[in-house]
């Protein structure tokens, strides 16, 4: 035994020697020496105040790359050293009852201290990258934190005021001297080669201005012209052709500024500077292109295709600002590259940028007033009225935004925030420009979801362009995010710790793991219903189990089903359940206080299935006097639909504690009783004879149980009979009920049988109680004093034989 031990303990440690020599050879990328250098040096940069923020970006970059391979790194042979670690502690020694710790073979001791040895060469690697992962990340997020600290007090830099006349002449100066610099930078040496240059390329520079200037001047119009066209053909999905054409709008412009660019460039005569500011104009133009197309398509000129359903006056003056503050970021734009090309100071860039930051902040002010106009009018049902008083709240709150930024940024600028007032009226330009955008492209993926499936503009309000616009909404995040001041490196660094995951106990959850999940899961669920569909109309029909096991067999595969696809899916993806056990034990006391109802309702309906004591297509009467036939039980709830043909909800949980009659359960046999009353004095034999006929001929009636009619009692009004009748299906109770008494009516007519009702003859026992007393006699003199003053107008006297019309005293 111990022989084969140490051959074992020979064979892993070549394995591990193999191994380790594999590791070393896949991660000899990375160089601990160079490291080492780098990171000293980025940890000098972070305490010098003065390094540059070009040098701590450079050195972040570097940081970055080293911190990812040392996480690729720090996961190397994880399942090996996991393994190592379970039989270590399947070694450990045992210890006794009293306490003493048991005597182990030598041999054992031997395989643990030989399975420590590997597990400390495979960990030591593992433990230097995570220690160099741990040391990369702390230096980035220094970085970071240097970098937005930094940024925050540049925002909040307080320079010269453009409104005080001072600094003006200092703007002025800087300004025509940036200017003058910009012709009077060419070489004069090099006049001849630049005039042999411009020979030699004349008929490219010309060729390319005409076409850039043709395009310029023409593609909007021809763009027309196609949109024009299609409409008069009707193409089906005119709409995502009007889109797709809108974009030449931008396409023929753009690529006529890059003609014309190309072409002074070829020039050779505008020199450094002039070159970059002529690379600047087809960026600039494209900016100003995209800014009046989006404007176009959400205050479209027909008012079906406006994105933003204004009146027309209102979408022409938004079309109108919206040009008017592109135009003035482009002039801005130019003026503070021309600045800084000529190493332009404050003075000169808050002087000279402050008359157009007025008019940008004019601009966005009259675009704010008009979309805080905007007020849809829903059609009549709920849904459309919730989705327009969202979209309105939403187009006002941005108008808002856009009004106090507006009235904001000249203020800022003018008290010396020339940073803050930069900061905050650009990127709420930007913000609405990719807004637009995403109302543009979801109305566009809605016209093709409609061509696709034929819908036409019906499918702008289905439910599809709500998700895309979602989807649209977080892939503009990002954007907005470095519109308002995000770097790059930010949003990078948001990505790199959403791909490592978050820890939850001992298991490391990522992306990765949630895609391997919801992927495993949906195989295991699609992979359910086509084996409950092929049980349903395939294998069970031919069986020879009832409807009900049906059902229940398909439900109980469903459920089971789903459960393994689960269980399948958290394994498939790495999650470690043990160490959920605490929340598990969290979850069960929640369960046992405020979800026993629904645990209740669902271990019900497990029992309605396995029991089956009611199946679909029974019908039923449960506690509470609701009848009807069961349509649908499921994991909650039973449904059973009445006779009036309207849906009652039984918790399962009522079905199985409570009083449950099933009318049809097995076969569809019944009995009816019809009661029958005749008169006193009526041959019962023959009432007997008569009742049988009509029971027997009824259709529904069974032979056997043969047909009752009995004598029951003598009523206080009538002598009565009892028809007992068992039918073939039940569900014919009424039909027969009223067969059998419209029959009785008519033999009972024919045969001069009475029916009788109820009579009552009331007596009163003291009748005279309800006469009016009879007046007194009076003398004669006080008759006549009494009749004298009634010769004016007689008042009428109570006749003594009111309430008695035939005099005799009866009531």
């Amino acid at each position: 035994m111990t022989a084969i031990i140490k051959r074992l303990a020979a064979i892993a440690s070549l394995l591990l020697l193999c191994t380790t020599f594999a590791f070393a050879q896949e991660n000899s990328a990375i160089d601990m020496a160079a490291w080492g250098k780098l990171a000293e040096s980025a940890e000098a940069a972070v305490d010098d105040a003065d390094t540059s923020d070009e040098v701590l970006e450079r050195l972040r970059d570097e940081i970055v790359s080293y911190r990812s391979q040392f996480s690729q790194a720090s996961g190397a042979n994880a399942s090996r050293i996991a393994s190592l670690r379970d039989q270590i502690a399947q070694l450990e020694p045992t210890t006794s009852t009293d306490g003493e710790t048991a005597v182990e073979p030598a041999d054992i001791t031997a395989s643990r201290k030989d399975l420590e040895a590997q597990l400390g060469v495979l960990t030591a690697p593992v433990q230097v990258a995570e220690t160099g992962f741990t040391r990369a990340n702390g230096l980035v997020e220094e970085i970071d934190r240097i970098l937005r600290t930094r940024q925050t007090q540049a925002l909040f830099e307080v320079v010269e005021s453009p409104i005080n006349p001072v600094h003006w002449p200092v703007a002025i100066s800087s300004i025509k001297t940036a200017f003058s610099e910009l012709w009077n930078h060419l070489d004069p040496a090099g006049a001849k080669e630049r005039r042999a240059a411009l020979l030699r390329n004349l008929p490219l520079i010309v060729f390319a201005t005409i076409a850039g200037l043709i395009l310029i001047a023409r593609g909007r119009l021809w763009s027309n012209i196609i949109v024009s066209g299609l409409r008069k053909i009707g193409t089906r999905g005119l709409n995502v052709w009007r889109f797709i054409v809108s974009l030449l709008r931008i396409a023929f412009p753009l690529l006529g500024l890059y003609l014309l660019a190309y072409a002074a460039q070829a020039t050779g005569y505008l020199g450094a500077r002039g070159d970059d500011l002529v690379a600047l104009i087809p960026y600039l133009g494209g900016v100003m292109l995209g800014f009046r197309w989006v404007a176009d398509q959400v205050f479209a000129r027909e008012d079906d295709e406006a994105l933003i359903t204004l009146p027309a006056k209102d979408r022409r003056e938004a079309r109108f600002y919206v040009s008017m503050v592109t135009l003035m970021i482009v002039c801005n734009t130019l003026l503070m590259r021309v600045l800084k090309l000529s190493g332009g100071d404050t003075v000169s860039t808050t002087v000279a940028s402050f008359p157009l930051t007025v008019l940008i902040a004019i601009g966005v002010f009259c675009i704010g007033l008009v979309l805080r106009r905007y007020n849809p009018e829903p059609e009549d049902n709920d849904d459309e009225m919730t989705r327009a008083s969202t979209m309105g709240r939403l187009v006002r709150s941005l108008g808002t935004l856009a009004v106090i930024v507006a009235v904001l940024a000249p203020l800022l600028q003018a008290t010396g925030y020339y940073n803050a007032a930069t900061y905050i009226l650009r990127p709420t330009v930007l913000t609405l420009a990719i807004l637009g955008l995403v109302l543009a492209l979801q109305r566009f993926g809605a016209d093709v979801y409609g061509a696709i499936t034929g819908q036409g503009k019906q499918a702008r309000e289905a439910l599809f362009p709500i998700f895309l616009g979602l989807f649209l909404l977080l892939l503009a995040l990002p954007v907005l995010a470095l519109a308002w001041g995000a770097r790059v490196a930010d949003l990078t660094e948001i990505w790199t710790g959403f791909r490592r995951g978050f820890e939850i106990g001992n298991s490391r959850i990522s992306p990765t793991d949630f895609l391997a999940f919801a992927l495993i899961f949906t195989v295991g669920y699609f992979a359910t219903r086509l084996a409950q569909g092929a049980l349903k109309s395939n294998v069970l029909p031919k069986t020879r189990i009832d409807k009900g096991g049906q059902n229940a067999i398909v439900s109980g595969v469903g459920y089971v089903g789903i459960f393994l696809a689960a269980l399948a899916a958290i394994t498939g993806a790495g999650i470690d359940l043990s160490s959920l056990a605490i929340v598990a034990g969290a979850l069960s006391v929640g369960i046992g206080f405020g979800l026993q109802n629904i645990v209740s309702n669902f271990v019900s309906g497990i029992i309605l299935l396995i029991e089956r004591p009611i199946s679909e297509g029974d019908w039923i009467e449960v506690t509470g006097g609701q009848m009807g036939y069961v349509r649908d039980i499921s994991v909650r709830s039973t449904r059973i639909e009445t006779f009036d043909r309207t849906d009652v909800i039984v918790p399962n949980a009522d079905l199985v504690s409570g009083t449950v009659i099933n009318y049809t359960r097995g076969n569809t046999l019944g009995r009816v009783i019809i009661p029958v009353g005749v008169a006193y004095g009526t041959d019962t034999r023959k009432v007997e004879k008569i009742l049988l006929e009509i029971a027997n001929a009824q259709p529904m009636a069974l032979a056997i149980p043969e047909v009752q009619v009995l004598f029951l009692s003598f009523g206080a009004s009538s002598l009565d009979f009892e028809i007992r009748i068992f039918l073939r299906d039940i569900s014919w109770i009424n039909s027969v009920k009223n067969d059998v008494n419209h029959e009785i009516a008519r033999r009972f007519a024919e045969e001069g049988i009475e029916i009788p009702f109820p009579q009552q003859d009331v007596w009163l026992r003291n009748p005279e109680v309800l006469q009016p007393p009879v007046p007194a006699a009076r003398p004669a003199a006080e008759e006549g004093a009494e009749a004298a003053p009634a010769s004016k107008g007689s008042v009428p006297q109570p006749d003594p034989t009111d309430g008695d019309p035939d005099g005799d005293g009866d009531q």
